[in-house]
């Protein structure tokens, strides 16, 4: 039995939540990853799943074992990228995650620069708000929007974004602008799940914050949708700063109770902070870092 090997399939029984879609993944046979996993169990003298038809769960053993195999298979890839020269020139696949939108504004277009600069790095770039893990799922980059939990991780802060409040121009002269939190209860607003509650929108910080009711005429679900809503002039829409920075531009939405604004949230790279950064991470966070800040610089 290849230890690596089953130590490998273990871990990607796990992941995947059943030995069904770990066989379709690796083009092998359901028996086959069932076989190889009972003889790991028999090797080990010990269960490390709960096999049922609905799902896999893992045994005391087998939480302990899982800790140690994802260990050691993160050192044993060290090891072999040290050995291909990832640790002495950048080469190699980088794997970053970042927000949707955010992402296709201003990560894509660095990542696209940097890709001409280093011919011998490859960029896998996956854009989605969902939070990821960067060690389970083998991430080596991910680009944060607010305040970061306490952690192992390393962040670099590039910048900072606002919660801005925004309507279109012919709203604005139908309905009055707004010029404190207070004056929402007259208003049409425009909401989405992804940033602020339907009901309430808070203004301010500490002591000073303040919580007002909204009356939401329209919930959704994306701010792209929320932002053509304003723009259709429905009503006052919450965003973040970059999501409407172009139609604010270009005078399709004016940003309203500025001086009521919450604090702003950072930007930050994220990377794992454990052993010795690769040259192609470290190139990256080089080469990144500065372009962001520079771009977040020119943004609202």
């Amino acid at each position: 039995m290849d230890r690596l090997d089953a130590m490998s399939l273990f871990v990607a029984t796990v992941e995947a939540g059943s030995l069904s879609a770990v066989a379709r993944h690796a083009g092998v046979p359901l028996a086959t990853v069932s076989r190889k996993l009972s003889e790991l169990e028999r090797h080990l003298k010990t269960r490390l799943l709960n096999r049922s038809t609905r799902r896999l769960t893992l045994t005391d053993a087998g939480r302990s074992y899982l800790a140690a195999c994802r260990r050691i298979l993160d050192e044993v890839g060290e090891a072999e990228r040290a050995a291909a020269g990832e640790y002495l020139s950048p080469t190699g696949e980088l794997v970053i995650t970042a927000p949707v939108v955010f992402g296709r504004l201003h990560v894509l277009p660095v990542v696209t620069d940097f890709l001409a600069a280093y011919p011998e790095v490859d960029i896998r770039l996956t854009l989605s708000d969902r939070i990821t893990q960067l060690i389970e799922e083998h991430i080596d980059l991910a680009v944060r929007i607010g305040e970061l939990p306490d952690s192992a991780m390393v962040a670099a802060r590039v910048g900072q974004i606002r919660r801005i409040v925004c309507a279109s121009p012919a709203y604005l002269a139908k309905h009055g602008t707004p010029f404190e939190p207070r004056d929402l209860s007259g208003h049409n607003c425009i909401t989405f799940e992804g940033l602020a509650s339907p009901a309430t929108w808070s203004f301010g910080t500490g002591k000073s914050e303040t919580v007002v009711p909204v009356r939401s005429r329209l919930q959704l679900n994306t701010a792209e949708a929320a932002i053509d809503a304003a723009i259709a002039g429905l009503g006052l829409t919450r965003v973040l700063s970059y999501q409407a920075d172009a139609a604010v531009r270009a005078g399709a939405l004016h940003v309203v109770l500025e001086p009521f604004e919450p604090p702003p949230w950072p930007v930050n790279l994220l990377h794992a902070g454990q052993g010795l950064l690769p040259v192609k991470l470290r190139a990256f966070l080089d080469f990144a870092a500065p372009r962001l800040k520079e771009r977040l610089a020119r943004s609202l």
